[in-house]
């Protein structure tokens, strides 16, 4: 039997569906999302519990003439499946598939590359200002979360809003959820709102009001008027206080599986002539149990058993790096009574849930607010502890000025641990930590630590923890080489590194991940009798300039980072050189000016030339192009493969098949 979901190619088509047809498209795309994400994985419990939500606004509004917006962009999968991406589906999060967010690139009915929390109502509010000087009369519909709006981004922007009162209609989609519990007022205040018996007594009453109205009327929205009499008699005191007093108008807590009620209200929302928001409960991981019992697992997940929900087994790995940072962040605060872990709404994702139970009084979960973290890490630092900042590379960049400012001005003795460093796969542009190197490395005062194991990582954090200033230590998700892991970790001199691998002809300097990457291509170019020193060099800032030196002894200086070239520690490696005058040709190998797409680790890592194989290759070819400048003899022909060298690392890499846990 075909079905309603088949026959949707344009989200305007829902416009003819009855309540009936659309809980019943609804249990569709439920199933839809189920069936494809137990093979590809993906962001489950948050896309199901937007289903009902998303399936109300699509049938009221004309995409894309009208806009919807996107938070995150994450619980997007159902918008997907309505705007004709039914068939591709299957390719979520896969190289060269479909985006596991929304991506203007591959659908016009997507607004934004969400990817970031909080910052869909400044975007909503720019398309209604637009609107506004157009002379135009599109509808605007932002959906948003509890964890979402409780970011700083959301609150600058509804302080604008109810400034402008241009029309928009903001669903506040309030499931208790993050990635982690929501910490905070805001989410104690929503919590006790949403168990209220006032919201059940006063629902129905509301909704007479407002349909009595005919639409909210300039009235209600007017923050110049009087809302002691129109918006408090209109709506409940205790959810509608804080918006209120901005000028916004605020419906009561809403079923957000009631796809009846919430027509009936975003229709009314969507008339009047100012901003509206519309609190909407939802449960994370609706209509499937075991994302509901375990919403955290299911946020972000690999393949997993449609039926029981179980994940799939996988190989036999080493230790991920967040497990070893996590025990090594637990092991330390047993000996110093002074450190503090912070993280933002990302406790599990960043290994720092460990700490929080063995030392909750020395644990801060700030929620969606990068900023606050950085510059509360500063006042601790101030005060005598040592605060260890927690956060994904790709969230840092939102703390920029708290680093420079709050930190390295007045050089606090902070660390921050920079946990998903480097090409983080299936969850793409907006998350890979590829920018972190160069925006870190220009700040004075700040040194970085790019550990290249899991031993290393232990070292670096020790290390980082005894020097003082602020330190940055980065490092990649997925799991270690399966290196023993230290009892005593080493304190590392600071801007010294570390010789792996000798070779006389060719020398790799390279930073983190990429020290195995070299180790492995270096095993390959052995094939072609070119002899290969690998230099890990554990600080990115300050560098081993005798090492870089050194390096110029040989034919050719290769440097290698998982981030980008341009401001990447590579160029400071050839201004190095420059400065001693020195001549040796040198390469330096990185992510090319543009962002890289979603997909497989291994998949991107070949896509952007630095797999083991094309390192080989790029090097071998730039060591050739030396050679003929040196005597014209050499050629690519010239080399053939003698027998293998024996490896000296471990030459599989292991790939984490589970997608990146994007809170923002």
């Amino acid at each position: 039997m075909k079905r309603i979901l088949d026959c949707i190619t344009e989200p305007s088509q829902l416009s003819c569906l009855t309540n009936d047809e659309l809980n019943i498209l609804a249990h569709e795309l439920r199933e839809e999302i189920i069936s494809v994400t137990a093979k590809t994985g993906g962001h489950v419990a948050s896309s199901l519990g937007a289903i009902e939500i998303i399936v109300a606004v699509h049938s009221l509004i004309n995409s894309p003439t009208d806009k919807f917006v996107f938070d995150v962009g994450h619980q997007a999968y159902a918008h997907k499946l309505l705007t004709g991406r039914l068939k591709n589906f299957p390719t979520l999060r896969s190289f060269g598939g479909i985006s596991g967010f929304t991506n203007p690139a591959e659908s016009k009915h997507d607004v934004h590359a969400a990817g970031h929390a909080s910052d869909s109502l400044s975007i909503a509010l720019g398309l209604a200002k637009a609107r506004a000087i157009r002379g135009s009369n599109e509808k605007i519909v932002a959906l948003i979360g509890d964890a979402g709006i409780s970011g700083g981004m959301a609150f600058e922007a509804l302080n604008i809003i109810g400034q402008m009162q241009l029309p928009l209609v903001i669903i506040l989609n309030d499931n208790e959820m993050s990635i982690s519990k929501n910490v905070g007022a805001l989410m104690k205040h929503l919590g006790a709102l949403r168990s209220s018996d006032t919201y059940r007594n006063t629902r129905d009453a509301t909704q007479r009001r407002l349909e009595a109205q005919g639409k909210l009327g300039s009235a209600a929205v007017n923050v110049g008027r009087s809302m002691k009499d129109s918006v408090k008699q209109l709506f409940l005191p205790q959810s509608s206080m804080m918006y209120e007093q901005l000028g916004i108008v605020c419906t009561p807590p809403l079923n957000g599986h009631n796809i009846e009620q919430l027509r009936d209200f975003l229709r009314m929302a969507l008339a009047t002539n100012g901003p509206v928001l519309m609190h909407v409960v939802t449960h994370k991981g609706e209509g499937f149990a075991p994302a509901i019992q375990n919403p955290v697992q299911f946020h972000g997940v690999g393949a997993y058993n449609p039926q029981t929900g179980e994940m799939l087994p996988k190989p036999a790995h080493a230790p991920s790096y967040t497990s070893v940072f996590s025990d090594a962040l637990v092991n330390e605060g047993r000996n110093d009574n002074t450190i503090v872990a912070i993280t933002a709404a990302m406790r599990g994702g960043t290994g720092t849930e460990a700490f929080f139970h063995a030392f909750p009084d020395r644990s801060i979960d700030v929620g969606i607010a990068e900023e606050n973290a950085v510059g509360m890490a500063a006042g601790l630092a101030i005060a005598g502890m040592k605060p260890v900042v927690a956060i994904y590379s790709t969230f840092l960049q939102r703390a920029f000025d708290q680093i420079i400012i709050d930190n390295a001005l007045i050089n606090t003795n902070v660390v921050f641990a920079i946990d998903r460093a480097g090409l983080v796969g299936a969850d793409g542009a907006t998350h890979h930590g590829v920018f972190d190197i160069a925006y870190l490395r220009m700040i004075p005062q700040l040194k970085i630590l790019a550990p290249s194991n899991e031993a290393e990582l232990v070292c670096a954090l020790h290390t980082a923890l005894v020097t003082p200033g602020p330190v940055a230590l980065r490092y990649p998700r997925g799991n270690g080489w399966g290196v023993d892991i230290p009892s005593v970790p080493q304190t590392f001199e600071v801007g010294k590194s570390n010789t792996v691998r000798e070779g006389k002809q060719v020398a790799v300097l390279a930073f983190g991940e990429m020290v195995k990457v070299a180790l492995d291509a270096a095993d390959e170019l052995a094939k072609y009798d070119v002899s290969v020193r690998v230099v890990d060099m554990r600080w990115v800032k300050p560098l081993d300039e005798q090492a870089i030196l050194q390096a110029a002894q040989t034919q050719l200086v290769v440097s290698i980072e998982d981030g980008v070239i341009a401001g990447g520690v590579g160029e400071e490696v050839q201004h190095v050189l420059a400065l001693h005058n020195v001549h040796t040709p040198s390469l330096a190998l990185g992510i090319e000016d543009e962002f890289v797409p979603h997909g497989s680790p291994a998949d991107l890592m070949k896509s952007v030339g630095l797999d083991a194989h094309s390192v080989a290759q790029r090097i071998l070819d730039a060591y050739h192009a030396t050679q003929n400048v040196l005597d014209g003899v050499a050629s690519p022909a010239a080399h053939q493969p003698t027998e293998p060298a024996e490896p000296t690392e471990p030459t599989e890499p292991t790939e984490p098949i589970e997608p990146i846990e994007p809170h923002n």
